[in-house]
């Protein structure tokens, strides 16, 4: 019998610079799942899944005050030859596989007029990927999107999101036995946007997922990633990148719902902060069920924080239900801008602004090169390359 790594997780705080936690709050994995938004009382901040949010910058989305408006967002596809691309109502089946998990989620189902539907056939190879592009107008929506592959498909999805607007949406992405999908989902938006999402892939067997979360703009972004499996031999990746600036409220709320024997899940998610009241919080649940024998899962969130001021609550929490495991373990780590790295770079002549890009590029480095996507890669390294240059402006 393997026994779990459970890495102990230590506690940083520097003022109100950084926080890192372990979490012993194991109910929330097991948190009620509902399509009618009356099940979920409004929240008020002092339970545990809003404890970090501040309630007030949703902008009504959490208590019903939210109104759709003509305007909101306007989504554009552009999706390779093979590609089946629908507009559905909320009665056809393939929409609302996965019930929402707090009351934002539920609103957001109960309040879409209709749902994208992208379907990639079975043992369908695309060689270009498919974008959404959903652009905020200024006003407020609801969304749904299904992405599904049939068995043995292979596909790459971008999901860009710019733009200013008050958005809640959900998106299913269910993978066939065989297949393959990458989703590199990227939140930047402009400065007084607000998202909250959750997104819930369901990964077949033998069915390989990896997920690219990157947020950078928005006055508020809360997500929330699920994962689930449909038959063993699954894997599941999940990173992130957030760049969290002066003022933003940043949000990642993850769930690796380990189901079924023998699937594999990875986490690893970097954050950089900087500014007054900037605030990250990252929150990494994995459960293994008492039938998933044969797990291999880890998870990892790092956070490197630039300036005084910036506030990060790291939470990851780790429960098993069977000894009969690969191995299964978590880590966080949180700390200060390396000063002496930065002296190093800059005795050799290499100018601050530089040489702070080059410490921030090397952090992310390892997980931008892993996109596979050539100008979302550039786009992202060039979007660090500004943020630090408005640091310093």
């Amino acid at each position: 019998m393997a026994e779990a790594q459970n890495i102990p997780v230590g506690s940083t705080t520097a003022g109100q610079i950084a926080v890192a936690a372990e979490s012993t709050v194991a109910t929330r994995m097991s948190a009620p799942a509902s399509f009618d938004v009356a099940d979920f009382p409004v929240p008020h901040g002092r339970e545990e899944e809003w404890r970090f949010t501040p309630l007030e910058r949703l902008r009504g989305l959490h208590d019903g005050t939210a109104v759709a408006t003509d305007g909101g967002v306007k989504v554009d596809i552009d999706a390779p030859e093979g590609v089946v691309v629908e507009t559905v109502g909320r009665d056809d089946a393939r929409v609302g596989r996965a019930a929402p998990v707090d009351r934002v989620a539920a609103q957001a189902y109960s309040s879409f007029e209709q749902a994208g539907v992208l379907t990639v056939p079975k043992e369908t190879v695309l060689t270009e990927p498919i974008r959404i592009a959903v652009h905020g107008e200024g006003g407020t929506a609801y969304a749904h999107q299904v992405i599904e592959l049939g068995a043995f498909a292979e596909a790459v999805v971008v999901i860009d999101h710019t733009g200013d607007a008050v958005l809640a949406a959900g998106v299913d992405y269910v993978l066939g036995d065989g297949a393959k999908l990458t989703v590199v989902s990227v939140q930047d938006w402009d400065d007084k946007a607000v998202h909250v999402g959750q997104h819930n892939a369901l990964v077949g067997r033998d069915a390989t997922f990896k997920s690219f979360v990157v947020t950078f703009g928005g006055d508020l972004v809360r997500l929330h990633p699920r994962v689930a499996y449909a038959g063993p031999g699954g894997e599941a990746e999940l990173f992130g990148l957030y760049f969290t600036d002066r003022g933003q409220h940043q949000e990642h709320r993850l769930l690796v719902d380990h189901n079924v024997p023998h699937c594999k899940s990875n986490v690893v998610y970097k954050g950089a902060l900087q500014g007054d009241d900037a605030h990250a919080v990252w929150i990494g649940d994995v459960l293994i069920e008492a039938a998933a024998e044969g797990t291999d899962t880890y998870e990892m969130n790092r956070n490197l924080v630039l300036t005084d001021g910036a506030r990060v609550d790291s939470v990851p929490n780790l429960e098993i239900e069977t000894g009969e495991i690969v191995g299964a373990g978590h880590a966080s780590a949180t700390g200060r801008f390396d000063d002496e790295q930065l002296f190093y770079l800059m005795a050799r002549g290499i100018p601050e602004l530089d040489a702070r890009r080059l410490v921030v590029h090397g952090f992310f480095a390892e997980l931008v090169q892993q996109i596979g996507v050539a100008d979302i890669e550039e786009r992202l390294l060039a979007k660090i390359g500004e943020e630090l240059e408005a640091s310093v402006a």
